[in-house]
């Protein structure tokens, strides 16, 4: 039986509809589970290249089904991440805006349709409650015969958690958390005040260690209650007035204070008193001994090692994407096991179920077709190689096998170096990362060599997901500047040679090299763009940050200093989610001005700003474009060339644009007329240039 599991959005990447509620729709993925065990799962901003993607994920969906050798027709049952009333009432909430099919079913089907060309039946088309999808996700992938579950977000299906006792295959709910006591819009809300938003809570958790909760322990005391039987109640309303009064609001941007460390500590705080208070309870009244935790929350990795720690559970599994692209799991392990084909009792070992690099020559053809830009040897021995880079004080990309399916880069898609100098976290956050410089890098360390460098809890060896914050160890935490955090922790990954031999082979080989069989990994990505996926995703990161080398399969590659007919050779284009406008803008001596923009995001939220000469360029594509053709339309003057090519480069940086070796053959002459039109255009009129 094949089951395919999506979550994500009603509506494809290249539309402009209003956004649903972003509790319902974000981070979208497909997973194919055949008789109970995955194939293939893949988040779609992995491939569409857009963070917490909330389009509908048919990219994810179609690597699934081509990772198989199937057709959506040969799929037994397709299932979709919330409820059927759910989605219908987030419907009608947008037809208010845009006339919508109001039947989520019907919408669904049509959308199928229209990417795959084939029709659906309706009796193949399944709707599963989002927090059981989150809940079995964790359950059926724990290897557990019985223990409790604990599903916790934002919100979704009008709850914003549940506890219930997982056994064999089934699962009973005893307690449901509404959306008014969530406490994922909990942590929310209040990091609003400290400049931050939806996706940036890990960023506070980060920030928490440098602050003291006392200062605020009495005003988050006000916010919420902790109830008899194991409930809780959160004052959502209460958090605004509060902060307003009693701190400095900080607004993106701004320097952090020791007010704003101080919250970030209190907020920590509380989210731990509250789920202590909901776990100690159920663990005391079932005498169940074991823990899976899912959902958005279960990523605080903070509160799961103090669960670790604590003794409370003899055993503790987190579902590793525990946000809701899990949900797509749940959703085709429910299906796989209603047809009569449930998950094995299992434990989960490793996520490698994303697009692998290809055969070596496709990774080589790859790269080749960046000569100008890259220097490439292939090696016998790469993981010596890599092992003597980064030990000689290089920061390197490193790209394996498949890529894992989740928030975090367990070895296939990462950024490693050094884990010893404390300077090495610095650099690397300002270098590749560009991101706060208080936040800290995970450790990966060989899983036989864990216990020498972590204080682990008697008899756990294996942490392969980097789920739990566990205290280093106090004679390593100066060996390990780089990856220790100012408290003393870090958030580990264990590394097993029989799950991912490549990785286990290159930290063993800078144990040879050091003595040290831990290194500093961190996803490869900057900070405008998900992790990548493909080689060429990696060599458009490793050209646009300064990081010092790159491992793609079995190549070693550095950085040439690329020539402007080198940066010529390349093609031009601009991606699907991005647009450019000419509009009218207000200086600061309150005068008007007509500005050029890209603009990316949702709804076109984010821009930057272009000069006319860059956007008189870009205006000229359709499709995508050689750069020395664009250039050689446009400008004769080669100082002039330089800076264009320069602006071009920071706009790709910032992935506003694409820029990439040609695909296909050029008309010149089909290019030049339609240049020639472009140019009839009224510059006056503000311009919107559709997808690339």
């Amino acid at each position: 039986m094949l089951c395919l599991g999506i979550c994500g959005g009603l509506d494809r990447i290249h539309e402009s509809s209003p956004e649903l509620p972003n509790t319902f729709l974000h981070d979208g993925a497909a997973v194919l589970v055949q008789d109970g065990r995955v194939i293939a799962a893949v988040e779609e901003e992995r491939l569409n290249r857009v963070k917490h993607s909330n389009k509908f994920p048919s990219n994810a969906m179609r690597y699934c089904l081509s990772a198989a050798g199937v057709e959506l027709h040969q799929i037994d049952r397709i299932a979709f991440y919330a409820t059927e009333a759910y989605c219908n009432t987030m419907l009608e909430r947008l037809a208010v805006s845009q006339p919508l099919p109001l039947d989520a079913k019907l919408l669904l089907r049509q959308l199928l349709a229209r990417e795959f060309g084939t029709e659906v039946d309706a009796s193949r088309v399944s709707f599963v409650n989002h927090h059981e999808a989150h809940a079995v996700s964790a359950f059926a992938m724990s290897g557990f015969e019985q223990s409790l579950i604990f599903s916790v977000d934002g919100g979704g299906d009008f709850l914003s958690g549940l506890l219930a006792v997982g056994s064999g295959t089934g699962m009973t709910q005893l307690a449901r958390f509404p959306e008014s006591n969530s406490l994922g819009l909990f942590y929310l809300e209040t990091i609003r005040y400290l400049g931050y938003g939806l996706f940036d809570e890990y960023k506070v958790m980060g920030l928490a260690p440098y602050g003291d909760p006392t200062p605020y322990r009495e005003l988050f005391g006000q916010l919420y209650e902790l109830l008899d039987n194991g409930d809780y109640r959160v004052h959502l309303d209460r958090i605004g007035p509060a902060l307003l009064r009693n701190i400095q609001v900080r607004r993106k941007g701004m320097p952090f204070t020791q007010q704003h460390r101080d919250v970030s500590a209190s907020l920590q705080e509380a989210l731990e008193r509250i789920v202590f208070h909901v776990l100690l309870h159920y663990r005391e009244t079932t005498g169940i001994t074991r823990l899976c935790l899912a959902g958005g929350v279960a990523h605080n990795c903070t509160v799961n090692g103090k669960l670790l720690y604590s003794g409370l559970f003899e055993d503790i599994f987190v579902q590793p994407a525990a946000h809701d692209a899990g949900c797509a799991l749940g959703a085709a392990l429910m299906m796989s096991s209603e047809l009569g084909r449930p998950t094995p009792r299992e434990r989960l070992s490793d996520v490698y179920w994303g697009p692998g690099l290809g055969n070596e020559q496709a990774v080589e053809q790859e790269l080749n077709a960046w000569s100008g830009h890259l220097d490439i040897q292939r090696c016998d021995d790469i993981a010596a190689s890599a092992a003597d880079w980064m030990a000689d004080g290089a920061v390197i990309g490193w790209v394996q096998g498949r890529s894992e399916f989740g928030p975090r880069a367990l070895g296939n898609r990462s950024i490693l170096a050094d884990p010893r100098p404390p300077e090495n976290k610095d650099r690397i956050n300002a270098m590749v990362k560009k991101r706060e410089g208080y936040r800290p890098f995970a450790p990966s360390v060989l899983e036989e060599n864990a216990n020498e460098f972590f204080e682990l809890p008697d008899g756990k060896q294996a942490f392969p997901f980097m789920n739990f914050v566990v205290r280093v160890r106090e004679a390593q935490r100066k060996v390990l500047g780089a990856i220790t955090h100012v408290d003393g922790t870090a958030r580990l990954q264990t590394v097993s040679r029989k799950t991912n031999p490549a990785y286990w082979d290159v930290i063993n080989a800078f144990k040879k090299r050091t003595g040290i069989p831990v290194l500093l990994n961190t996803s490869f990505n900057n900070n405008a763009e998900p992790i990548v996926d493909s080689v060429a995703d990696a060599i458009t990161t490793f050209l646009t940050t300064d990081l010092d080398g790159l491992v793609a399969g079995p190549f070693l590659v550095k950085k040439r200093a690329a020539r402007l007919q080198d940066w010529g050779a390349l093609s031009v284009s601009l991606p699907p989610y991005a647009s450019l406008h000419r509009v009218r803008s207000y200086t600061a001596a309150d005068r008007q001005e007509t500005v050029c923009e890209i603009r990316t995001g949702p709804s076109g939220r984010d821009s930057i700003r272009i000069s006319h000469e860059l956007f008189e360029l870009l205006m000229r594509i359709e499709g995508e474009a050689p750069l020395g053709w664009l250039l050689d339309t446009t400008m004769a003057d080669h100082d002039k060339r330089e800076d264009i090519v320069k602006e071009l480069r920071l706009a790709w940086e910032q992935r506003c644009v694409r820029l990439r070796p040609p695909r296909a053959a050029f008309d010149c002459n089909k290019r030049k007329s339609e240049a020639q039109a472009e140019r009839t255009n009224d510059p006056g009129n503000a311009c919107v240039a559709g997808p690339g």
